[in-house]
């Protein structure tokens, strides 16, 4: 994610709108017809605005305890119609429960747990992980 970690700082990433926008330039770039869009933690950042303006676009979005949750209403999430499958860690004590506290307000999601798992579920269980994930993409129209 720019921004983060040694990656360089991207000006339009300051703002949800840009970070939005970013997001459509990297999928127009790479010309990605209906995506599945895997959002794990920092990059929820990028990811929900993303899917709240455009959630049409995608064919599925996969958020792993995202950052940013907290920044939109009920509402906005009950007005999104991509299928989703919410994935964490069950020792994921923090940030975790209050992603599936308000992504839960998403119409089409399923919840997926995996035990023994923390914040980084998918470098902790890799098979539980990809299990779920393939599980969730061959159910994808």
């Amino acid at each position: 994610i720019t921004g983060y970690g040694d990656s360089p700082p991207v000006e339009m990433a300051v703002t949800a709108q840009g970070r939005r926008t970013f997001l459509e330039h990297v999928f127009q770039e790479l010309d990605m017809q209906r995506p599945v869009l895997v959002s794990p933690s920092m990059s929820g950042r990028f990811s929900l605005p993303f899917l709240l303006a455009h959630g049409d676009q995608l064919a599925g979005f996969v958020p792993i305890a995202p950052v940013g949750t907290k920044d939109y209403t009920a509402e906005q999430y009950q007005g999104v119609q991509t299928p989703t499958l919410i994935l964490y860690g069950d020792r994921d004590t923090g940030l975790a429960p209050q992603a599936l506290q308000n992504l839960q307000h998403l119409p089409e999601h399923h919840v997926a747990v995996l035990p023994g798992a923390g914040h980084a579920c998918y470098l902790d269980k890799p098979e539980a992980f990809h299990q779920a994930l393939l599980g969730f993409l061959r159910q994808l129209k």
